[in-house]
């Protein structure tokens, strides 16, 4: 279980613990990250966490997402997204 840092936003947390797998290649490119639905269920957050979690990953160029697919890893020489 995850021991929460008290003094910073759990979606900053969770978001940390993505960058850090698709840094160590947990999640190389083109793989495809957790839905909300599952890091609810990884993490115990709500939704709404879930989702600031992947629009930051996505605002950062980290990610993209494929509506009705999920949300995949970006390449490095992927665009960042607008």
């Amino acid at each position: 279980m995850i021991e929460w840092e008290p003094d910073v936003a759990r979606w900053k947390q969770v978001a940390d613990i993505i960058r850090a797998r698709i840094a160590d290649g947990t999640y190389p490119p083109r793989s495809r990250i957790p839905s909300v639905v599952e890091m609810l269920e990884e993490f115990g957050i709500s939704t709404s966490t879930g989702q600031k979690v992947h629009r930051a990953l996505r605002a950062e160029g980290l990610t993209h997402t494929e509506p009705g697919i999920g949300t995949f890893v970006a390449r490095p020489s992927d665009p960042p997204a607008s």
